[in-house]
């Protein structure tokens, strides 16, 4: 008898922030952009680090209080985590997972995002507020590469599953989710127009 068992999964989750509540899509982006434009701080960090666009990430962290569609933001995101966290079978011990943090990002044309984990988190995402046709997608990386040292390349048409890197061009609505280990980034913008977004961490309450 023979048998051949996945073994260790690496999950992600993805859906449109819709099937659980609604939020209007162009206020959220004209709150991005207002709070972008009045928040210096944010932009000083943007060009002291080289980052091609705009990030709250180092310079904000009451967004859900800011703008009342934050607020709304934040609960429908914690539904959407509280069901993927349900499909990962995580043993909480009567604790919470609970949004840690949440920033804005606007990447300029030419921008991208490094490869990089999110630590100290067990979830994170994003969500999608304007996505050109040409924005960059969204890439991440088995995290066994490291290990991989004589394995031949994969097929170009290998299962989705069996593939090294894996790709998904974002839609605006759409959210994503992933364990925080997982090593991602954002490839190029190769349109002309902003690509805006927002970013989480969740993590496990105390």
């Amino acid at each position: 008898m023979k048998s051949i068992t996945p073994l260790f999964a690496t999950q992600l989750y993805l859906s449109n922030l819709s099937s659980v509540g609604e939020l209007n899509i162009s206020e959220l982006e004209v709150s991005c952009r207002s709070i972008a434009e009045d928040d210096l701080a944010g932009q000083q960090w943007c060009e002291n680090n080289g980052y091609s666009g705009y990030t709250s990430y180092a310079s904000l962290s009451d967004l859900t209080w800011r703008f009342p569609i934050f607020s709304e933001l934040k609960d429908i995101l914690d539904s959407h985590v509280a069901n993927f966290v349900e499909k990962l079978d995580f043993d909480l011990d009567d604790r919470n997972i609970v949004l840690e943090d949440m920033w804005i990002n606007i990447l300029d044309e030419g921008g991208s995002h490094g490869s990089h984990i999110h630590p100290h988190s067990v979830i994170s995402g994003t969500t999608y507020v304007s996505i050109p046709n040409e924005a960059g997608e969204i890439r991440f990386e088995d995290p066994r590469l490291q290990f991989m040292m004589s394995a031949p390349p994969r097929k170009k048409d290998a299962r989705t599953e069996l593939r090294t890197f894996h790709s998904h061009h974002p839609v605006a609505g759409q959210v994503l989710l992933w364990e925080s280990w997982l090593r991602h980034e954002v490839l190029q913008n190769g349109s002309k127009g902003e690509r805006v977004s927002i970013s989480f961490n969740y993590k496990w309450s105390d």
